[in-house]
């Protein structure tokens, strides 16, 4: 039987359409095609499962398309990991080879089609690129197939943001409109003063007419198995001339309300619930109101039992009489923030000079689904001094303006809150914490305060050209600093992080979500340290060339060491830790082992293996082209028009989201390699070894450049929902790096290994040279670690930092705790960076000894 891609060009047809006359053919409800249907995946959505009670509950729709009809498909459950590790995302060619039709036979003509079984996923092929405007591209819907603009699964009425849970999504949530004019009776209402005393008896409450001064970010409370429509909840905190109270709305309401709820709205509110006040939540802080706050009842407004009417005034209805307390403020300037207290609230306003990638950190709570915070590093200053803002800002159910922050923006951020750490102080969002940039402060409360309109002021006598050279966006970044002694975690010290061995780490990684970041800490030795330049072109221009301080006997064996070390793409798959041991080294290159989902780590095992039964570098050459061959052969059957872009096959019961990097990106020759006495005796006894190849180019921050501000701002953000097409190409001018090391450490019992990547602070440009301490040290390799940067030379410049390898025997025999940062960056490439060594002397014991 012909796949349907041999007829994807032919007449009038298209591939989708070849595959769904065969299913609806067919006298099964599966399909299993001769040859993978290549598509490009041009939107995914995310919801909440009704079938799986587990911890990670999430079903997907993918919208694809063959270029000439789009429609929207099911996930399988089995394929999810797919999108949660970022290797399917939108804008890749994916080649299914296994579809179903799966019928809700709990209603009349409802049916969708299911992704059962993706072959793999592949660089988007030329003829997709050529598509300028997705939405143009037909639908393809008959009678069996039902159009939806929700959920494939009726059971489900929204759509989540794909990657957290607590923005708004789709067109269930109204957009904010400007209220339209009302009459209202303001004869009989009461205050907030007065509503202890309905809440104690049963008569109904009067209404009510108060002023929004807080709102916080969305609240999504679903469950597998909850019979709510919409679990969404958002506090505000209202006003009237006797007080403030909390005020809660609940589900429904949410999406009809939440984007016309804005901080200084005035409403006027009628047939609300009164209910005891939830106490344990974090509550905005407001001090320049003379007001009293009421804590002990709040305001709920409930979709139903009885439906609250929420009416909104114009402002230029809102009457002077009515006595309605203004939003309060408490703007803060940057030279101010020092000597304020821990946790302290402030709102500031400043000029944004970078702007980090956004992250995701895992929610601390552990009830209900598995779900993420999304975050991003931020500097803005506000010239009453030369440092800038630290500014740690969580998704604030604002993704337009959340998503749209990037350097030479006028920056507002409400209900921020201080943080101080050793000498370290940054700001961190709150729940209640309002965004606001260039474009959307026209009309806000806050336009009229004294230091916003000296930061205005200020702002007129800078010149963009110098202001533009300060910007920088991107980067490997995590602040603050890790304290000078490590103490491991205890229960009354929350210090540093618990301390992981270094076998464990595959845990780690294996758990790993795209961009999430993860903190950790591993004992051991340092075994080897390499260093590159960068960027990478220029390790082509300079192998062969000793660094300063290393002799050229001494390059020329850590070449010969490196060569030995690095592996091709068939011998990384072969000796995958999760591969079956019974299989023959030759069958393995043409497999894929159905255990573990990471295959970016790998062993040395394979080639350890040949050295110790005497194979020549002749015979293992030999042996590889035989195996590539035989890897040829074996994938002859699973030809298609993608070639130069096919993958390894994935069985439908295998869930590969990993592969190893590229044969050019794992083999990345040093320009230096230093390693320890006990390394070259140890490492073939190795079981684990975590290799990571090269630094990627997503970890160090670049320069801002106006004219390629949408694509940096895509590449900045979480990977989009929807494909946009015109988004390919970017200019990547790099921040001050020139040189990184992988420092190669070994575990205590000699039986695992990681690399890890540690890149200097060598310029103030550089965005983590603020707000850190400048530490004088001799600028030997191991200081340089330890404190993160090289120091400034008495003669005022700054060693290369290729020159520091002459004093890496400093690190023989030396145990050291190493703080990794852990970062899935997407695409199978997991970001493995030191941002601390600590050496035995810095090392504390729980109770404070050394």
């Amino acid at each position: 039987m012909a796949g349907p891609a041999d007829r994807s060009d032919s007449g009038s047809g298209s591939a989708l359409q070849a595959v769904f006359e065969q299913l609806r053919s067919a006298h099964t409800l599966s399909l299993t095609l001769t040859r993978p249907l290549c598509l490009a995946v041009i939107a995914l959505d995310r919801y909440l499962s009704a079938q799986h009670p587990a911890a990670e509950s999430y079903s997907y729709d993918l919208t694809v398309t063959d270029g000439r009809w789009r429609t929207k498909c099911q996930l399988a459950d089995s394929l999810s990991r797919w999108v949660r590790t970022g290797s399917l995302r939108c804008g890749v060619g994916v080649l299914v080879s296994q579809l179903s039709m799966v019928h809700d036979e709990t209603r009349l003509s409802h049916s969708y089609i299911r992704i059962d079984s993706i072959h793999s996923v592949v660089e988007l092929p030329e003829r997709f690129r050529s598509v300028k405007d997705v939405g143009s591209i037909p639908e393809w819907c008959q009678d069996h197939v039902t159009r939806s603009d929700g959920p494939l699964q009726l059971s489900r009425k929204y759509y989540l943001p794909l990657w957290i849970n607590d923005d708004p999504c789709g067109s269930v949530w109204v957009p904010y409109s400007p209220p339209p004019d009302v009459v209202i009776d303001v004869s009989r209402i009461t205050l907030l003063a007065d509503l202890e005393a309905f809440f104690h008896s049963s008569r109904r409450p009067l209404p009510l007419l108060v002023r929004i001064l807080h709102r916080s970010r969305i609240r999504y409370y679903g469950k597998p198995g909850q019979n709510i429509d919409f679990p969404f909840q958002v506090y505000c905190e209202v006003a009237d001339q006797s007080g403030v109270m909390s005020m809660v709305v609940w589900n429904d309401l949410c999406p009809e309300w939440f984007n016309r709820l804005t901080v200084g709205s005035v409403l006027y509110l009628q047939q609300y619930s009164l209910k005891h006040s939830y106490q344990n939540r974090s509550r905005p802080h407001i001090r320049t109101l003379s007001l009293m706050t009421f804590h002990s009842i709040e305001i709920s407004l409930n979709p139903r039992s009885p439906a609250s009417v929420v009416t909104v005034i114009p402002p230029k209805s809102v009457q002077p009489q009515w006595d309605l307390p203004d939003v309060p403020y408490i703007f803060a300037t940057r030279s101010e923030v020092d000597s304020m207290n821990n946790n302290q609230a402030c709102d500031i306003i400043g000029l944004v000079t970078y702007v980090g990638r956004v992250e995701r950190i895992r929610s601390k709570e552990k009830t209900g689904p598995e779900k993420f915070w999304a975050y991003r590093w931020v500097h803005a200053v506000d010239g009453t001094t030369d440092s800038p803002f630290i500014l740690e800002i969580f998704s604030s159910s604002q993704p337009e303006i959340f998503n749209n922050i990037c350097p030479m923006t006028y920056l507002v951020c409400t209900q921020m809150r201080v943080c101080k750490a050793g000498c370290s102080v940054y700001l961190t969002s709150s729940t209640e914490t309002q965004l606001f940039i260039t474009g959307c402060h026209k009309k806000q409360p806050y336009v009229n305060e004294p230091k916003v309109k000296a930061f205005i002021q200020w702002t007129k006598t800078l010149k963009d050209s110098v202001m533009l050279r300060r910007t920088s966006v991107g980067g490997h970044y995590c602040y603050p600093p890790a304290p000078p002694t490590f103490t491991p975690t205890t229960n009354s010290n929350m210090t540093n992080e618990p301390i992981t061995a270094v076998a464990d780490l595959k845990g780690e990684l294996e758990s790993l979500q795209y961009r999430e970041h993860r903190r950790v800490a591993v004992q051991g030795y340092v075994a080897a340290v390499q260093y590159h330049t960068w960027p990478p072109h220029s390790e082509q221009q300079q192998e062969g060339v000793s660094v300063r301080g290393v002799s050229d006997a001494g390059a020329a064996a850590s070449r010969s060491t490196v060569d030995e070390m690095t592996l091709t793409q068939r011998e990384v798959d072969s000796t995958s830790p999760d591969s079956d041991i019974t299989v023959s080294p030759k069958r393995r290159r043409v497999q894929t082992g159905s255990g573990g989902v990471h295959r970016q780590y790998f062993t040395r095992s394979k080639m350890q293996s040949n050295r110790q039964v005497g194979l020549s570098s002749h015979e293992e050459e030999e042996e590889e082209r035989q195996d590539e061959g035989e890897l040829e052969s074996e994938e002859s059957g699973v030809e298609d028009e993608h070639a130069s872009v096919r993958q390894p096959a994935v069985g439908k019961e295998i869930d590969q989201t990993f592969r190893v990097p590229d044969v050019q990106q794992a083999a990345s020759h040093p320009a230096a390699l230093w390693e320890s006495r006990v390394w070259p005796l140890v490492k073939q006894q190795v079981t684990d070894h975590f290799c990571w190849g090269r630094l990627d180019q997503e970890s160090i921050p670049e320069k801002f450049h106006f004219d390629d501000r949408e694509v940096l701002l895509h590449h900045l953000n979480l990977s989009p929902a929807r494909w946009t097409p015109d988004l390919t190409s970017q200019t990547h001018t790099p921040v001050a790096c020139t040189g990184y090391f992988t420092l190669t450490i070994l575990g205590l019992n000699q039986r695992a290994a990681v690399d890890v990547q540690f890149v200097p602070v060598v310029s103030p440009d550089d965005p983590r040279a603020t707000g850190v301490p400048h530490t004088q040290h001799d600028n030997s390799l191991l200081s340089c670690i330890s404190t993160g940067q090289l120091c400034v030379q008495p003669d005022g410049s700054c060693p290369a930092p290729g020159s520091l390898m002459c004093s890496a025997p400093q690190l023989e025999s030396e145990r050291v705790v190493c703080i990794v940062d852990l970062c899935l960056l997407g695409e199978r490439r997991v970001e493995m960076i030191c941002s601390k060594l600590y050496r035995t002397a810095d090392i504390c014991q729980p109770d404070g000894t050394q």
